[in-house]
């Protein structure tokens, strides 16, 4: 196969290069606490063929409080080695969720890890079930480890006190991505103890709006005047967050297809932010205005 891999990709495509050398595919399924839903059952019960299940809770930081923190890049490389996925591997990450709710939070992993060779299945597994197209049951076979090394661009994250600070001095925009009732605090949050609202300045822009009624994502036309809707600006640097930093990351894809290189992840999202006492929160919708 082409050594050119993009960073969306088709059911069509996928089912063309199924089976190439070297490209491997990443199940990267994970959902709300209150959607009822469990990825790893669902995972058993179907997969594309040949997925590896990424299992983002096992793959995140084992010693955070929070969930799906980053892990060191030693903790990342052996994760993903055991998963039998190695540096020469063309990865392919998908989610059943309909709205690449997590599916782009692996792809952002893999690119902030130094693996830029990973795309996203356009529409997920739904699409692909739709159409028909194969499954396997079962887990996975075992693998042999991989060779996977990994090293963290610390410019893609930030973290608390880099938010708060940039906050202060009116250098920041934030895209939220939660649904519109979390953003304005009539909605509750799906994770016990947190306040209702959003950081002070933010924009909305839930992240179900990014595709459309199929799951697949807007054109690259509607995709842009969506964003800019929501009063993102793109000629500025744009902070991404949602609830526990995993939808965020669908924004960060989207603009990476527009162009827009200039996008960092808040990883303690909302579950840290509205989780504490010290944090300033608004409520409401969004102001009128993009941030200054």
């Amino acid at each position: 196969m082409s050594r050119t891999l993009p960073a969306l990709v088709t059911t069509e495509w996928l089912a063309e290069h199924l089976g190439a050398d070297r490209l491997r595919l990443v199940d990267a399924s994970c959902y709300l606490p209150t959607s009822g839903r469990d990825a790893a059952a669902e995972y058993l019960e179907g997969h594309l063929p040949g997925a590896a299940f990424f299992d983002l809770d096992a793959s995140s930081d084992q010693a955070s409080p929070l969930p799906h923190m980053l892990p060191d890049a030693d903790a990342f490389a052996r994760r993903m080695a055991s998963l039998g996925l190695s540096d020469e591997d063309d990865l392919i990450v998908y989610d059943g969720s309909g709205i690449n709710l997590s599916a782009a939070r692996a792809w952002w992993m893999f690119r902030a890890f130094g693996h830029p060779r990973v795309a996203l299945l356009d529409g997920g597994s739904g699409k692909w079930r739709r159409e028909g197209r194969p499954l396997e049951r079962g887990a996975a076979p075992p693998l042999a480890p991989g060779q996977f090394t990994a090293r963290l661009n610390p410019d893609v994250v930030l973290d608390l006190a880099a938010v708060r600070s940039a906050l202060g001095r009116g250098m920041i925009q934030i895209a939220d991505m939660r649904s519109a009732g979390r953003f304005a605090g009539t909605e509750p949050e799906p994770r016990p103890g947190l306040r209702g609202g959003h950081i002070p300045g933010s924009r909305s822009l839930p992240v179900a709006e990014l595709v459309g009624p199929d799951g697949t994502l807007l054109p690259p036309a509607q995709l842009r005047q969506r964003i800019l809707a929501a009063g993102i600006d793109l000629t500025r640097p744009v902070v991404a967050t949602c609830g526990s930093g995993t939808s965020a990351c669908a924004l960060i894809h989207a603009l990476h297809l527009l162009g827009h290189e200039r996008a960092t992840l808040y990883d303690g999202a909302w579950t840290e932010w509205g989780g504490r006492r010290d944090t300033p929160v608004a409520t409401g919708a969004a102001d009128p205005t993009p941030t200054s």
